[in-house]
Protein backbone atom coordinates (compact mmCIF):
# COMPACT_ATOMS: atom_id res chain seq x y z
CA UNK A 1 0.00 0.00 0.00
CA UNK A 2 2.78 2.38 -0.80
CA UNK A 3 1.83 5.81 -1.72
CA UNK A 4 -1.49 5.85 0.37
CA UNK A 5 -2.43 8.45 2.88
CA UNK A 6 -3.96 7.39 6.06
CA UNK A 7 -6.49 9.70 7.38
CA UNK A 8 -5.56 10.03 10.87
CA UNK A 9 -8.98 10.20 13.27
CA UNK A 10 -10.06 13.29 15.43
CA UNK A 11 -10.59 12.99 19.51
CA UNK A 12 -14.74 12.67 18.83
CA UNK A 13 -14.00 9.35 16.18
CA UNK A 14 -11.23 7.72 18.74
CA UNK A 15 -14.25 7.91 21.52
CA UNK A 16 -16.74 6.92 19.57
CA UNK A 17 -15.00 4.00 17.99
CA UNK A 18 -14.15 2.90 22.16
CA UNK A 19 -17.45 2.90 22.90
CA UNK A 20 -18.48 0.72 19.87
CA UNK A 21 -15.48 -1.40 20.11
CA UNK A 22 -17.10 -2.00 23.79
CA UNK A 23 -20.01 -3.51 22.49
CA UNK A 24 -18.47 -5.87 19.71
CA UNK A 25 -17.75 -9.46 20.41
CA UNK A 26 -15.53 -10.95 18.33
CA UNK A 27 -16.09 -14.30 16.40
CA UNK A 28 -14.91 -17.64 17.89
CA UNK A 29 -10.87 -17.92 17.59
CA UNK A 30 -10.69 -13.86 16.74
CA UNK A 31 -8.83 -11.04 18.56
CA UNK A 32 -10.79 -7.96 19.12
CA UNK A 33 -8.82 -5.08 17.03
CA UNK A 34 -7.66 -2.79 19.29
CA UNK A 35 -6.48 0.14 17.14
CA UNK A 36 -9.19 2.54 15.87
CA UNK A 37 -6.61 3.58 13.00
CA UNK A 38 -6.39 0.06 11.61
CA UNK A 39 -10.06 -0.67 11.96
CA UNK A 40 -11.70 2.35 10.38
CA UNK A 41 -13.45 1.94 7.57
CA UNK A 42 -12.54 3.50 3.95
CA UNK A 43 -14.00 6.85 2.98
CA UNK A 44 -15.85 6.52 -0.03
CA UNK A 45 -14.97 8.26 -3.07
CA UNK A 46 -16.59 11.85 -3.35
CA UNK A 47 -20.02 12.01 -5.08
CA UNK A 48 -20.52 8.43 -4.53
CA UNK A 49 -23.26 7.54 -2.68
CA UNK A 50 -23.07 4.90 0.29
CA UNK A 51 -24.83 1.73 -0.06
CA UNK A 52 -27.23 0.89 2.08
CA UNK A 53 -27.04 -1.86 4.65
CA UNK A 54 -28.21 -5.15 3.23
CA UNK A 55 -30.47 -6.67 5.85
CA UNK A 56 -29.87 -10.25 6.69
CA UNK A 57 -33.52 -11.42 5.87
CA UNK A 58 -33.45 -10.08 2.15
CA UNK A 59 -30.38 -12.94 1.94
CA UNK A 60 -32.44 -16.13 2.87
CA UNK A 61 -34.85 -17.65 0.15
CA UNK A 62 -37.80 -18.93 1.71
CA UNK A 63 -39.83 -21.39 -0.74
CA UNK A 64 -43.47 -20.62 1.21
CA UNK A 65 -45.42 -17.84 -0.57
CA UNK A 66 -45.05 -16.43 -4.47
CA UNK A 67 -41.46 -15.93 -5.43
CA UNK A 68 -39.98 -12.23 -5.52
CA UNK A 69 -40.52 -9.99 -8.31
CA UNK A 70 -37.01 -9.30 -9.83
CA UNK A 71 -35.82 -6.09 -12.16
CA UNK A 72 -36.74 -6.05 -15.65
CA UNK A 73 -33.84 -7.70 -17.90
CA UNK A 74 -31.90 -4.98 -20.21
CA UNK A 75 -33.32 -6.14 -23.56
CA UNK A 76 -36.79 -6.10 -22.52
CA UNK A 77 -36.39 -2.63 -20.84
CA UNK A 78 -34.54 -1.37 -23.77
CA UNK A 79 -37.07 -2.33 -26.40
CA UNK A 80 -39.85 -0.96 -23.82
CA UNK A 81 -38.53 2.19 -23.44
CA UNK A 82 -37.43 2.72 -26.94
CA UNK A 83 -41.26 1.73 -28.20
CA UNK A 84 -40.05 -2.15 -29.87
CA UNK A 85 -42.45 -3.48 -27.31
CA UNK A 86 -46.27 -1.97 -26.36
CA UNK A 87 -47.39 -0.98 -23.25
CA UNK A 88 -50.76 -2.78 -22.64
CA UNK A 89 -52.59 -0.92 -19.95
CA UNK A 90 -51.18 1.74 -17.76
CA UNK A 91 -52.47 3.88 -14.75
CA UNK A 92 -51.50 6.85 -13.24
CA UNK A 93 -51.72 7.36 -9.10
CA UNK A 94 -51.11 10.86 -9.34
CA UNK A 95 -52.72 12.81 -6.15
CA UNK A 96 -53.56 9.84 -4.51
CA UNK A 97 -53.33 8.87 -1.13
CA UNK A 98 -51.02 5.84 0.19
CA UNK A 99 -54.22 3.69 1.16
CA UNK A 100 -56.05 4.46 -2.25
CA UNK A 101 -53.39 4.22 -4.67
CA UNK A 102 -52.11 0.98 -2.76
CA UNK A 103 -56.22 -0.10 -3.40
CA UNK A 104 -56.12 1.54 -6.81
CA UNK A 105 -52.83 -0.39 -8.06
CA UNK A 106 -54.02 -4.09 -6.86
CA UNK A 107 -56.83 -3.39 -8.59
CA UNK A 108 -55.45 -2.77 -12.14
CA UNK A 109 -52.58 -5.24 -11.64
CA UNK A 110 -55.36 -8.06 -10.90
CA UNK A 111 -57.43 -6.62 -13.82
CA UNK A 112 -54.51 -6.24 -16.14
CA UNK A 113 -53.06 -10.12 -15.02
CA UNK A 114 -56.85 -11.58 -15.81
CA UNK A 115 -57.01 -9.87 -19.67
CA UNK A 116 -53.78 -11.72 -19.71
CA UNK A 117 -51.99 -8.31 -20.49
CA UNK A 118 -47.89 -8.20 -20.29
CA UNK A 119 -46.59 -5.23 -19.76
CA UNK A 120 -47.73 -2.64 -18.11
CA UNK A 121 -46.99 1.29 -16.66
CA UNK A 122 -47.28 2.42 -13.35
CA UNK A 123 -47.00 6.40 -13.18
CA UNK A 124 -46.04 7.43 -9.62
CA UNK A 125 -44.96 11.54 -10.03
CA UNK A 126 -41.64 12.66 -8.81
CA UNK A 127 -42.62 14.18 -6.44
CA UNK A 128 -42.00 17.86 -5.36
CA UNK A 129 -39.38 19.41 -5.35
CA UNK A 130 -38.29 19.68 -1.75
CA UNK A 131 -37.84 15.80 -1.64
CA UNK A 132 -38.87 12.16 -3.19
CA UNK A 133 -42.50 11.55 -3.98
CA UNK A 134 -44.03 9.42 -1.19
CA UNK A 135 -45.72 7.21 -4.06
CA UNK A 136 -42.37 6.73 -5.93
CA UNK A 137 -40.44 5.60 -3.01
CA UNK A 138 -43.79 3.09 -1.44
CA UNK A 139 -44.67 1.37 -4.65
CA UNK A 140 -41.79 -0.49 -5.68
CA UNK A 141 -42.07 -2.02 -2.09
CA UNK A 142 -45.83 -2.90 -2.67
CA UNK A 143 -44.49 -4.62 -5.45
CA UNK A 144 -42.23 -7.02 -4.18
CA UNK A 145 -44.42 -7.69 -1.18
CA UNK A 146 -48.06 -9.90 -1.30
CA UNK A 147 -50.48 -9.81 -2.78
CA UNK A 148 -48.50 -7.90 -5.81
CA UNK A 149 -46.21 -10.61 -6.12
CA UNK A 150 -47.90 -12.79 -7.19
CA UNK A 151 -49.18 -11.24 -10.34
CA UNK A 152 -45.73 -9.25 -10.82
CA UNK A 153 -42.90 -11.15 -12.95
CA UNK A 154 -40.35 -8.05 -12.81
CA UNK A 155 -40.19 -4.11 -12.94
CA UNK A 156 -38.15 -1.54 -12.99
CA UNK A 157 -37.89 2.14 -13.49
CA UNK A 158 -39.18 3.46 -17.11
CA UNK A 159 -37.46 5.34 -20.14
CA UNK A 160 -37.76 8.77 -20.53
CA UNK A 161 -39.85 8.91 -22.83
CA UNK A 162 -42.30 6.87 -20.22
CA UNK A 163 -41.83 9.36 -17.55
CA UNK A 164 -37.97 8.29 -16.03
CA UNK A 165 -37.86 8.02 -12.86
CA UNK A 166 -41.42 8.88 -12.04
CA UNK A 167 -42.92 5.93 -13.59
CA UNK A 168 -42.33 1.35 -13.46
CA UNK A 169 -42.41 -0.50 -16.06
CA UNK A 170 -44.35 -3.93 -14.40
CA UNK A 171 -43.85 -7.30 -16.89
CA UNK A 172 -46.92 -9.56 -15.00
CA UNK A 173 -46.69 -13.24 -14.41
CA UNK A 174 -47.99 -15.29 -17.08
CA UNK A 175 -51.08 -17.32 -16.29
CA UNK A 176 -50.78 -20.61 -15.53
CA UNK A 177 -53.34 -22.43 -18.31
Amino acid sequence: MSGTRRRRLSEEDRRLWSTVARTVRPLPGRQPESDPEEAAAPETPRGWPVPPPVPRTSQVRTTDGPPRPSTIDRMTRRKLSRGRIGIDASIDLHDMTQERAHGALLAFLRDAHARRLRHVLVITGKGTAAGSGVLRTVVPHWLATPPFASLVSSFDTAGRSHGGDGAIYVKLRRQAR
